[in-house]
Parts: C-alpha cells; sequence; structure tokens
C-alpha cells in the first residue's frame, strides 16, 4: 500500500488536515487539529490510535503490528507496511482511529462530522 494512497484516503475524511510538524519524514494527518496518523516517509510504518483491548488483539494476531512508537504503547499501534496486512484492513484501522479520537471531542464538533460517511466500509 503506498503513502499517496493513504495521504488520500485520510484527506478526504472531514476536518483533516496534514503537516509536518516532527521532521521532514513523518507525516501527520489531525481531525480538528488531534492526531489520528503518523506516517513514516522514510520507514514504511504507520502509526495509529486503537481501542486499548483492540490493540493488544493485533500485535498478538499480526507480526507486522507492535505498540505505538514514541507514542502511548496502551492506546497506538504502529504497522509495517511490508504487505502482510490487506490494504482494506489498513483502512479499516484508519478508519477506526479517526473514529477514536472523534469521539473524544466536543459534541458541537462531532455533530458536524457525520462519521459514517468516511468509513472504509461504507464504500464496498
Amino acid at each position: 500500500m503506498i503513502v499517496e494512497t493513504l495521504r488520500e484516503y485520510c484527506l478526504a475524511k472531514k476536518e483533516v488536515t496534514e503537516s509536518m510538524p516532527f521532521d521532514e519524514f513523518t507525516l501527520v494527518f489531525k481531525v480538528c487539529n488531534k492526531m489520528f496518523l503518523l506516517i513514516s516517509l522514510d520507514t514504511d510504518f504507520i502509526t495509529l490510535k486503537c481501542d486499548p483491548d483492540k490493540a493488544i488483539e493485533l500485535r498478538e494476531r499480526y507480526p507486522a503490528v507492535i505498540p505505538g512508537y514514541h507514542m502511548n504503547k496502551a492506546q497506538w499501534n504502529t504497522v509495517a507496511l511490508d504487505n502482510t496486512i490487506p490494504p482494506p484492513l489498513i483502512l479499516e484501522w484508519i478508519d477506526d482511529s479517526y473514529t477514536l479520537i472523534v469521539q473524544k471531542l466536543p459534541k458541537k464538533v462531532r455533530e458536524t462530522l457525520s462519521l459514517r460517511d468516511f468509513r472504509y466500509s461504507s464504500h464496498h
């Protein structure tokens, strides 16, 4: 799965911005100024927010999934883009990360985002 595909997918979501606040190798995607995905351009890894119980399950099931690099290990996973995980699953995890962040936003902001329109499963 190429970075450009992930980038386009994220930017299609409501209120998403991209920036490189850390260095020239880490692309950060935010919804309403809260991070939900980091793409390491030099190492082919992504880091995304995950429900703590699901995070452990995914790490046990997929060797390409490890605790979030430089992040809260309970709530973030780092995933190697090594072709061992089907692309639709990675898109689903991005949706989950986006949703987890949006759920923590103030109610007034959440209501403007209409999540169901931007989940991978609704497109296929």
